[in-house]
């Protein structure tokens, strides 16, 4: 039996929108989008070039997808919870984390969030509610669900939000995720960014279904499918998702379909399983553009202004650059410190050991 999703869409290529359509989102909002957008498309160009010339470890850029985090993060509330896969950097920009704290973060000095302990590109940010990424695809999922079931538990007004991508739909977390959330009818939105390559593997080697959503629909969960290259479409989803939980009703999952335009990672070659032809027909949807074109032709927004903008971002990030540079690494006692609320034995003595060598090492 034939089973098919549409997919919720109101602004086009050219930045006109479907007639009768009412957007939500207020131009005040829609232009902050805008520029963080552009804000995390500069930055992620730098990191690859800074990755490049060995300044950075490893790097994730989200071409193609900055409509996809940035707006699905300016739906919700500061309150809040995010947990993200690794490719939502705009949604941590959106929720407040700064340029500067990115920079030192991708370059792990001491003034990264982390400590230096994580590898680059796995942000996180305890004072915004952002839970640091993690490596382990999947692993996000079901620590999502318990987490709208505490906020449930304790009748917050909060929600969490979880971003995953469709790769990630094929781990068992998704499964006891999703399952869990539907159960206890908690208040999280399952954010899928199906960008239809995992990796180097596509959509069309990875299921046989219809996509993501069909799934949601099967554990019970209100699912909507979306034009994640639209951002009224993302902003109106994710907001009455929002509404949604809070409301009690339970989880929601979303399939946002964009498309990845660059690397998977720094470590990651696409034209060795895509076209030069397929990538360049995504090009012509890309979000930013079609969100430029909207303000634009509503006078919001002008060319000057956006010459204006795009020069004073390039200062900014190359003077964060610059500072992050500046900043001393993390010393090796940070490998001790501030991991365990009382040292194990075990570390203790290693601890003590590698004090003694240092005071060797001085002599």
């Amino acid at each position: 039996m034939e089973f098919k999703i549409e997919t919720i869409s109101y602004l086009n290529e050219n930045g006109e929108v479907n007639k009768g359509y009412k957007k939500t989102i207020s131009d005040e909002l829609l232009l902050k989008a805008y520029k963080i957008m552009q804000q995390t498309k500069r930055i992620d160009e730098r990191m690859v070039t800074l990755q490049r010339q060995s300044v950075v470890n490893f790097a994730m850029p989200s071409r193609g997808e900055e409509a996809s985090t940035v707006v699905s993060a300016a739906a919700l509330k500061p309150q809040d919870w995010h947990f993200y896969q690794y490719r939502e950097q705009g949604a941590i920009f959106m929720k407040g984390f700064t340029i500067q704290e990115f920079c030192d973060h991708m370059l792990l000095n001491i003034n990264d969030t982390s400590k230096g302990r994580q590898m680059s590109n796995h942000f996180g940010k305890k004072e915004l509610n952002a839970v640091t990424v993690s490596s382990t695809l999947g692993t996000q999922i079901p620590q999502a669900a318990g987490c709208a079931y505490a906020q449930k538990l304790r009748n917050e007004d909060a929600i969490t939000m979880c971003y995953f991508a469709e790769g990630a739909a094929s781990e068992g977390d998704f499964h006891a995720g999703l399952n869990m959330a539907a159960v206890t009818k908690s208040p999280v939105i399952f954010y899928c960014r199906n960008n239809h390559y995992q990796i180097s593997t596509s959509n069309k080697n990875q299921f046989a279904g219809d996509g993501i959503a069909p799934r949601g629909i099967g554990y019970g969960i209100k699912t909507y499918r979306i034009d994640a290259m639209d951002a009224f479409a993302i902003y109106d989803t994710v907001q009455e998702a929002r509404e949604y939980c809070r409301a009690g009703n339970g989880p929601v999952l979303i399939e946002a379909m964009a498309y990845r335009m660059g690397p998977h990672s720094t470590a990651d070659d696409p034209s060795a399983y895509r076209t030069d032809e397929e990538v360049a027909k995504w090009a012509k949807k890309c979000p930013i553009e079609r969100v430029k074109k909207y303000l634009i032709k509503n006078k919001l927004w002008s060319e000057k202004q956006d010459s204006e903008l795009l020069e004073a971002l390039a200062i900014e990030i190359e003077k964060c650059i610059d500072i992050a540079k500046k900043t001393p690494k993390p010393g090796i006692d940070s490998m001790f410190n501030e991991v365990y609320s009382d040292i194990p034995w075990n570390l203790q003595e290693q601890y003590e050991f590698l004090q003694e060598f240092k005071k060797e090492e001085s002599n």
